[in-house]
Parts: structure tokens; sequence; C-alpha cells
């Protein structure tokens, strides 16, 4: 028997739950409409909420930063490869977030097993929302503090669990997603941020599906709020709205000095490279400079949610473009998911473990990018194929 006859009993295993999936491949840019395994598809499964990813000064800032730096940097931050285009970006970030200061890192994944195994020590505690992003997850796992979890979105819970630990514990660190990703919820950050004064407690929002989406030309769910200055650490993504990749904690200058000494892919991971930088740089001006794509993102939104409701579809209760099409049998979400895409749309089937068992439900992503035609199209699809499958 081979040493990885286990491996071929788990990925049957996946077969037999109606589960396994060949990686799909995208042959051409991200957009609106893409080639999937060379076939035209509307794409209702991409974070590149505001078509910046291909747009024309996008992608010539990312072309003369190249011609000027190279492909890569070569080295972690800490030793040559902070550019000053990094600095310039660091800065520009902190100005578009209104906070005192910016760290980058390679991505949002990075930023939060980054950020969080360095502020938080053995003696401290980490009170985590039970619906957190899987990045959040497993940064608090590589902490040393100990961890708890209160009920998702449930204050009166959180303010159990801080009531039962607070004095036992030097700091106490609240950690919540800013929009939940697989819902489209927001956070009570008014709560939390009232919570965490009350119990001088560090507030800690991971807002990867917020940036570029709420707030004053996407500043994120901590403007949408009004509390700037009032949450410790702000974590951002690049590669949703923004359209190119990495992610970034907006903070306390103290805290970067902090960061940029024991934040461990900065010390061990090679820095973002330029055309990422430079691109990245020319997406955040744009946002500085008009809401004209989010305004766009929302409109399209709001009447692909309408209409959606009027099918019979179950949506959840997002509050945000993300738009849960719930299924719950994890065999029949994938089918869906099939069946939509003989049908000219992709629309990617979200099941356990990234949700609990039961809860299996297409997640709609909609865009700037997307055209009336686009989501009339694609809804004209859905009512078919849930005709069909009896989900309405």
């Amino acid at each position: 028997m081979s040493k990885l006859e286990y491996m071929h009993d788990l990925v049957e295993g996946l077969k037999k739950d109606g589960v396994y999936r060949e990686l799909p491949i995208n042959y051409g840019p991200c957009a609106n409409r893409i080639m999937l395994n060379h076939k035209e598809v509307i794409n209702l499964s991409s974070n590149n909420y505001l078509g910046l990813a291909t747009h024309p000064r996008v992608k010539q800032k990312a072309i003369e930063a190249v011609e000027k730096y190279g492909a890569g940097t070569g080295s972690v931050r800490t030793i040559v490869g902070n550019q000053d285009l990094l600095e310039e970006l660091e800065e520009l970030l902190a100005k578009f977030k209104e906070e005192e200061a910016v760290v980058c890192f390679q991505s949002g994944l990075n930023c939060n097993i980054g950020t969080i195994q360095a502020i938080v020590q053995k003696g401290d505690l980490i009170v985590s929302d039970a619906l957190n992003h899987a990045s959040i997850i497993d940064g608090t796992r590589l902490s040393k503090a100990d961890k708890t979890v209160y009920k998702h979105s449930d204050m009166e819970d959180l303010e159990r669990v801080l009531k039962e630990n607070r004095d036992t514990y030097k700091n106490v660190l609240i950690i919540t997603d800013g929009v939940f990703s697989m819902d489209g919820d927001l956070a009570n950050l008014l709560e939390i941020v009232r919570l965490a004064n009350k119990y001088d407690c560090l507030t800690y929002v991971d807002d990867a599906h917020g940036s570029g989406v709420l707030g004053r030309s996407g500043r994120g769910t901590v403007d949408h709020f009004g509390l700037h200055g009032q949450i410790d650490f702000i974590v951002g993504t690049l590669s949703k709205a923004i359209g190119v990749v990495g992610g970034y904690v907006a903070t306390k200058k103290i805290v970067k000095e902090w960061l940029l000494h024991r934040a461990r892919p900065l010390l061990f991971s090679t820095a973002l490279p330029p055309a990422a930088i430079g691109a990245t740089i020319e997406s955040v001006k744009m946002l500085m400079e008009s809401e004209e794509y989010t305004k766009k993102l929302w409109d399209n939104a709001r009447y692909f949610k309408a209409k959606m409701k009027e099918l019979g579809f179950d949506i959840g209760h997002s509050a945000t473009p993300i738009t849960p099409v719930m299924i719950g049998n994890e065999a029949k979400t994938m089918e869906f998911s099939r069946e939509l895409l003989k049908a000219g749309v992709f629309v990617s089937g979200i099941v356990f473990p990234t949700v609990p068992i039961g809860t299996g439900r297409l997640r709609v992503m909609i865009s700037a990018m997307h055209t009336k035609e686009d989501l009339d199209n694609a809804l004209e699809a859905f009512a078919t194929v849930g005709k069909k499958m009896q989900i309405i």
C-alpha cells in the first residue's frame, strides 16, 4: 500500500459527498464576463468590486513600476526590500484611512497572521466573533494569548465574556470582521466600541470586504460608522476592491514601529512586488478622486438584490453587495452552481468547511463592472435553474 493511500481515500470522500471540484481556468482578465474553461460566462464570483484590476490607469502604473524597479524587490523589508514606492503607498493609505500610520503586508491573510501574534502576548486574551474569517482564526491560533469566542454579533454575549474575563488578563483584544464575507452583514461596531471603552479593551476590525465598498469613497466600515480614531487596529486588503494584491493594518505610529520588528511575514517573506505597489497607489488615488465606482457598485447591488427577492430566493440578511443565495444541502448547492455554469453564469458554491454543514449557499459578488444586461441575463439563469431544481 502506498504511503499516500489515505489521501486517495480523502479525495474519494469529497466525491462521494458531492463537493469535489476541479479548479476552473480563466483565460483572460478578471472582468464582468470572463473566458472560463474556454467559454464566455458572466462572472459573479469576483472580489474585484470596483473593476479597478483591469482599469487602464491602474495597469499603466504597474507597468511603469516594473520598468523603474524591476519585477521583484529581492528581499524582505528589513534588509533591502523596503523601497520608496512602498513607503509612498503606506503614507497614502494612512491619509485615505484617516489614521496615523499604515503597515503593508503581502496579503490580507499575512496581515492577520502577522499582526495578531505580534500585538498580544501570554497573559492577554483574544475575544473573537464566532463567524470571523479563517485568517483571523489562524492568526489567533499562532498567538500566545488565550482565546475565547462570542456568539455572532451578539453584544449581550460579548459583554458577558468581557465581564467574566476582563480582570483576569492584562490586555483584552476584541476582534471582528467589519463585513462578514459569507453573509454580507455588518459588525455592530458602535456597540463593540462602547463595550471596549467600558471594559478597557483593545479593538481590531478586519475590513477586507468593507474597504472600497462602505464609507466615503470606500474608506470602510470604520468610516461608515464614524469611528475614526476609536479602533486600535483596522485591517484592509488590497486584493479586493483595490484590485491588486496585499493587505495592510491602519493603526498608531508606535504600533507600526513594533510590527516592523515583530510581524513575522515582514521579517521572513519578500516584500510586495513593485508592480503591485504602483498599481495600488493609483487605485487608492482614484478612490480619493471620485465616488463614481462605489456608487455604480451599490446601484448594481440594489438592483440585483431586489430582483432576486422578487423571484423568491432566500438571500439572507446582507447589508452589502455580497449576496448569498441560500440553498442548504452541500451537494445541491454544488449542483446549482454547475447548472448555472451550463447556463453561462459562474457563481461559486460555498459549502462546509467554509460555512457550517447544512448552510450551503451560492455567494454572488456584484461589482461596478456589471452592466444591466449582465445582471438581467444572470437573473434569467437563476430563475430557470431555481425552478428546475425546485429552489423557488
